[in-house]
């Protein structure tokens, strides 16, 4: 069992208002980037549908120096319609879901904080929000 001492939000950098799923995600990290699997543990349609990618006990791909002892969750959209700028575009129901699966996985991983993928790079501006400050809460309680 791994050590899960972080949980990281993700967005999958794509445009407002335009659907994908765990399975395009999945031929991304796979076909794209030549990974064995999908980098995420969870995936978040822009319905609020929550979506399994790889296993938890599965080490992710989705924060560099960082899989080891995280889980990692993505939801669906960041940016604005032409790809330009890194814009919060999480619908009622995907906010409703993250608070769900952090939740969830606060339960089953007490000691983990709640990060953003930004609070690990300068270079991405993922997951276009502080998830962070917005999560803090979440990741008080013990």
């Amino acid at each position: 069992m791994r050590k899960i001492n972080k949980i990281i939000v993700h967005c999958s950098g794509t445009p407002i208002g335009k659907n994908f799923d765990v399975k395009d995600i999945r031929s991304w990290h796979v076909d794209g980037n030549g990974w064995s699997d999908i980098g995420y543990h969870y995936v978040i349609k822009l319905n609020g549908e929550i979506q399994t990618g790889r296993l938890e006990k599965t080490i992710g791909a989705h924060c560099y120096r960082n899989n080891r002892d995280s889980i990692g969750l993505c939801y669906v959209g960041g940016m604005d319609t032409v790809m330009k700028e890194w814009v919060d575009t999480r619908t009622d129901a995907q906010k409703d879901a993250l608070i769900k699966v952090l939740k969830d996985l606060k339960e089953r991983y007490p000691g983990a904080i709640i990060y953003g993928h930004k609070d690990f790079t300068n270079k991405k501006l993922c997951p276009s929000f502080d998830a962070k400050k917005e999560y803090e809460n979440i990741s008080n309680e013990q």
